[in-house]
């Protein structure tokens, strides 16, 4: 499992080096940034706020019923309450983006 994280680490600090290259920043600082807007989102959408970026996307709470689940080493049957969980609707404009990418079309087909 720590070889999965470390290999994550690693993804996102080659993210966040790229990023930084292209707005020529300081990589922690575009570090801190990224940190500080997903601190912002959960904690917003913690709310119950939605959060919406133009030409990006929205961030939801999307409603769960209250359904019936099961607890399969007793073999009980256990309610589980209604409760949200979070979700991201893309943009039209950036699904058409992803769609007409053909970089997209090869990371994919290998």
């Amino acid at each position: 499992m720590t070889e999965i994280l470390r290999k994550i680490e690693k993804r996102q600090e080659a993210q966040t080096s790229n990023a930084a290259t292209m707005v020529e920043v300081d990589k922690e600082v575009v570090g801190q940034v990224l940190e500080d807007f997903f601190n912002v989102v959960k904690d917003k959408m913690a709310e119950g706020n939605n959060i919406y970026i133009r030409r990006f996307g929205s961030f939801v709470n999307k409603k769960r019923a209250s359904k019936k689940g099961r607890d399969i080493s007793r073999g009980e049957i256990i309610p589980i309450p209604e409760h949200f969980i979070p979700s991201f609707k893309p943009s039209k404009e950036f699904v058409e983006k992803i769609k007409g990418s053909d970089k997209v079309r090869l990371i994919n087909e290998n």
